[in-house]
């Protein structure tokens, strides 16, 4: 009988989680298998409860559930501080932790970018940036969080401080943010697919020290990553961090090394790449 495992969500028929995963237990000859479930935040606990009644070996959750599981199980330390979970272990219980904020550390790493002692500018003030803000001031870098509604990025910025430094600010003065910085990342949905002309920033707002890391990754390279190639800036796009994160969950519900390679070209497979 094979081991089930899944992602919870609503919307959920988009997620390439199942097609990462089941690459990777094939690949490693593993009898277990990876779904996608609709759940609604009303019913996410009898969900999770359910999981670990049936023997399910993990569980993975996306939007709008990572706040809610919060409420409902105990977290790491590190998930309780970004107040996101979105990954479920049932080894012990029944156990939440955050694994965004070190995909996008690992995706960065990868392309020789250091995060310890750099200027970091996070554009946008929601999930993913929280998780991108503790783990990178965790880390040693220089957090500025700009968003649209200043006193979002400023409440975040406070409770990032818990950890290292960050300050919070508007959108106003975005460019002379950039100026300053040497990593950008961009957390909002501007460039995602359907509206892929949308952006944070032009090649005139950017310098060619700069580092752009767009977590959209559909597109892949999303116009915010076209106007930093024409800034001479490095671009990183963003399906490494989906395929890190998912990587540090496979480890935490598995103890086993998963096929990196395998699961991006699994990622990139479904976006038809």
């Amino acid at each position: 009988m094979r081991t089930v495992f899944g992602v919870f969500g609503d919307p959920i028929a988009h997620s390439l989680s199942p097609d990462m995963h089941n690459a990777a237990f094939d690949k490693l000859g593993m009898e277990c298998t990876y779904h996608a479930f609709k759940v609604s935040p009303d019913n996410l606990k009898n969900a999770l409860l359910g999981a670990k009644a049936m023997g399910f070996g993990g569980i993975n959750l996306t939007v709008p559930l990572k706040q809610e599981a919060l409420r409902i199980i105990d977290a790491d330390p590190l998930a309780k501080g970004i107040g996101a979970i979105n990954t479920v272990d049932f080894k012990d219980g029944i156990t939440g932790y955050n694994t965004d904020g070190l995909g996008a550390k690992r995706a960065l790493e990868e392309n020789g970018v250091e995060i310890d002692g750099s200027n970091v500018l996070i554009v946008g003030a929601g999930g993913a940036a929280r998780a991108i803000a503790f783990q990178f001031a965790k880390d040693g870098a220089n957090i500025t969080i700009a968003n649209r509604t200043e006193n979002k990025a400023i409440d975040l910025a406070t409770d990032v401080s818990s950890v290292g430094f960050a300050r919070g600010c508007g959108l106003e003065h975005l460019k002379d943010s950039i100026d300053g910085s040497d990593i950008l990342v961009n957390c909002t949905t501007q460039g995602m697919h359907p509206k892929t002309e949308g952006t944070i920033a032009t090649a005139e707002d950017m310098h060619s020290g700069l580092t752009v890391f767009d977590i959209v990754y559909n597109p892949l390279e999303t116009r915010l990553l076209k106007e930093a190639k024409k800034a001479g800036a490095k671009a990183v796009t963003g399906e490494m961090m989906l395929v890190y994160q998912g990587a540090e969950a496979f480890r935490i519900w598995t103890g086993v090394e998963p096929p990196i390679d395998v699961m991006k070209k699994a990622v990139l497979e479904g976006l038809g790449i």
